[in-house]
């Protein structure tokens, strides 16, 4: 019987956080250390002709101004490294905030106030920076990592001019940008001219190293990257970003470690983006709303470097069953910064499914979990599989009846409260979770006490304590007992925390890992003749807090410690499982509230239901979620980006503009509900990756309250109070 696993355990790095003992990357300190910081264009397209950095080279600190002429020619096609092109190897200049120089001082401030001190002279060419300005040129893009940008399934366009009911809607969302609160934060460290070290913040250490290893053109094991903590990253730190690059290139030229930490209004330009995309969903249905043909066509933007689509579309093809389906990606090219996946990227495509089927109930008459619940999919619609572990129905179950959904008042606006109009809506929520190969290691000591390392990130979901958790129990050690480490590339490998990927990817190596171990320390016990368990056989022999115990006779037990001091040495092992991706499911109910004479929109209650397969600690899956929900309030009623057209400047690179939800903003009470039935396809003790669903459907189910409130439908993203009015 599992003791941790699926309890509501805390956090075990919770005391290092809230006491600063908590390292995080810019925490580093290094003797010698100098401070880098970037000098960006001011231009969005054309060419730098001059670059004058005499007058920052005089100023008081100055180590040295490094430009195209001094940085090394960079390989990135190794590695992960996003943007087509690498700033700093010449003159071209691609996108407004493009790194055009670095100035290395003796302290951040002198550092910054050298950089306003270069000068730079441009040429600029003509730009397009909306995706409106440059649709009539939208066009198919190549497979991004083997995902196709168009998916057909049957004959949608028949089936749809034929459906009884047709519905055609289309919808938009602005730019947004991830804006962790731990800022992007890079130290370099050179051993020489061949050995380099960085304390980075990175969501993919071994990915950093490999990236790091292919530009300057080392043995990735000359590379060393070490990331113990991360203060959110939401997708931006899950790639090498040319900060990492041209920081690496100053140290090795200045001889010394150098710290670069990005300031806020560089990371809206040098660390990706979720891009503006605009949607057209069409959908065929019966008189009764069974779906007969769904066509999705999305736009969204590319750069003049790059052609990597982020907002997928894979839920239009796969959440409901529907035998005609069409969905296609098309990109434009702006002279824009590279985008990047942000956390939930299936959401922007879930915005326009989802807000279309509600649209679609409405029209019928049928409730919109009626209607969800009439296109179940009981069976993979791609490929006809029955899914290994699906329990979506339960969710819509277990949320409405929480909820109270069913004594909702049908017709929209007719509910008030005082100066409120009140609202009911809910979605349907999904997210691909992904398997990257892990290995783990675990130690028992002589003292008796675990080490677990994997070469994995916790980015402050809770990744040290679920591992410690599922260690302590395979082991059927006390969770005091048991130590994890990561983010660091000396240890067992393993891949990015993202697509939801972490716990599905490194549990089952870390579970195996600590079976063995305890298997081994069994045989050893019994091995043993100084122990009271030798001779007795190994399948009976029980653990239980560190101690061991023969079944038939529990007097005659021994104890981890005692075995591994007779032992003389600690027992380790290293494992490797491999787990296959899928799905996870969820669905969230939402009440919001409209002020009648204001229009300003407030988020009272949400309750969510989530088919995660086996839960394997209750407190950080209710964490997620409540993040999630908060993340979907920002996108639903306040997250965008501005750009000039103009000069490609964003206008509000901070967070005084680009307003983010705070405490305020979050609804008083949020359930969050769990299966909790493990899925017997994933080897990860049946657990499914989930940190990204609970967003998916938040702004959609936003939305829909708001059309229930009011009557007024809205289809742009952020639901600003204009639109209200």
């Amino acid at each position: 019987m599992s003791k941790l696993v699926g309890r509501d355990v805390a956090r075990v790095d919770g005391r290092a956080k809230v006491t600063g003992a908590a390292t995080y990357a810019a925490d580093h300190q290094i003797t010698g250390t100098l401070f880098g910081f970037l000098v960006l264009g001011t231009i969005t397209r054309g060419e730098l002709t001059d670059l004058d950095t005499a007058e920052a080279k005089a100023m008081p600190g100055v180590v040295a101004v490094y430009t195209h002429a001094d940085m090394p020619r960079f390989d990135v096609s190794e590695g992960f490294y996003l943007k087509g092109f690498v700033p700093m190897q010449d003159t071209t200049i691609h996108h407004n905030g493009q790194p055009i120089a670095m100035v290395v001082a003796a302290t951040f401030e002198q550092a910054r106030e050298a950089a306003d001190r270069v000068r730079a002279t441009y040429r600029t060419e003509p730009h397009v920076l909306s995706v409106t300005a440059a649709r009539d040129d939208a066009y198919l893009p190549p497979p991004m990592f083997g995902e196709p940008n168009e998916v057909t399934r049957g004959d949608a366009a028949a089936a749809l001019a034929s459906a009884p009911v047709r519905l055609d809607r289309s919808y938009t969302a602005p730019t947004h940008h991830h804006n962790p609160i731990e800022p992007h934060a890079t130290t370099a460290v050179w051993d020489g001219d061949d050995r380099l070290t960085l304390f980075e913040s990175s969501q993919a250490v071994v990915t950093f190293r490999d990236t790091l290893a292919g530009a300057f053109g080392l043995a990735a094991g000359n590379v060393r990257v070490i990331a113990p903590y991360l203060g959110g990253g939401f997708g931006t730190k899950g790639v090498v970003w040319p900060h990492t690059l041209i920081t690496a290139a100053a140290a090795r030229l200045a001889g010394r470690p150098v710290k670069t930490v990005l300031t806020r209004a560089q990371m809206f330009t040098g660390t990706g983006h979720r891009t503006e995309f605009q949607q057209r969903i069409r959908l065929g249905a019966g008189r009764d709303g069974r779906l007969t043909a769904i066509v999705h066509d999305t736009i969204a933007q590319l750069t003049a470097t790059d052609e990597n689509m982020f907002n997928s579309s894979i839920a239009t093809h796969t959440l409901y069953a529907c035998p005609n389906v069409h969905v296609r990606q098309l990109g434009v090219r702006l002279d824009m910064p590279t985008g990047a996946w942000m956390r939930s990227p299936d959401m922007s495509a879930q915005f326009a499914l989802e807000t279309s089927l509600d649209e679609l109930s409405y029209q019928i008459g049928v409730d919109p979990l009626d209607l969800r619940l009439r296109n179940y999919a009981r069976t993979d619609q791609n490929t006809g599989d029955r899914f290994t572990g699906k329990h979506l129905d339960d969710c819509y179950r277990m949320g409405a009846e929480k909820f109270g959904w069913r004594r909702r008042e049908r017709r929209p606006g007719v509910t008030r409260d005082g100066d409120e109009y009140v609202g009911w809506g809910m979605a349907t929520e999904t997210h691909t979770y992904g398997n990257f190969p892990a290995s783990a290691g675990v130690t028992l000591g002589v003292d008796g006490a675990a080490r677990v390392a994997v070469a994995s990130q916790d980015i402050g979901t809770g990744t040290y304590t679920v591992i410690s958790q599922v260690a302590a129990d395979a082991m059927d050690l006390p969770l005091a007992r048991v130590t994890t480490v990561l983010g660091d590339t000396i240890l067992p490998p393993a891949g990015s925390s993202s697509i939801s990927s972490t716990m599905p990817s490194v549990i089952p190596s870390v579970d195996k890992a600590a079976r063995d171990v305890r298997a081994a320390v069994i045989k050893i016990t019994v091995a043993d003749r100084r122990s009271p368990l030798h001779g007795v056989p190994a399948d009976r022999v029980t653990t239980s807090d560190g101690r061991l115990a023969d079944s038939a006779d529990p007097s005659r037990s021994d104890t981890y410690r005692d075995v591994l001091r007779r032992h003389g040495k600690p027992v380790e092992v290293i494992a490797t499982v491999e787990n296959t991706p899928g799905h996870t499911y969820g669905a969230v109910f939402v009440e919001a509230r409209v002020h009648r004479r204001y229009g300003n929109v407030r988020v009272t209650r949400v309750v969510g239901a989530y088919d995660v397969g086996r839960v394997l600690n209750r407190r950080t899956l209710r964490s997620q979620v409540i993040g999630g929900v908060t993340w979907g309030i920002g996108y639903a009623l306040m997250e965008h980006t501005l750009v000039d057209q103009a000069s490609g400047r964003i206008v509000n690179p901070n967070l005084s503009t680009y307003l983010v939800p705070v405490n305020a903003d979050a609804p008083p009470r949020i359930d969050a509900l769990f299966v909790d039935e493990p899925d017997p396809g994933s080897a990860g003790l049946g657990a499914k990756g989930f940190g990204e669903t609970p967003i998916t459907g938040v702004a959609v189910a936003i939305g829909n309250a708001i059309f229930h409130a009011t009557g007024r439908r809205l289809r742009d993203v952020p639901f600003t109070q204009d639109k209200l009015l």
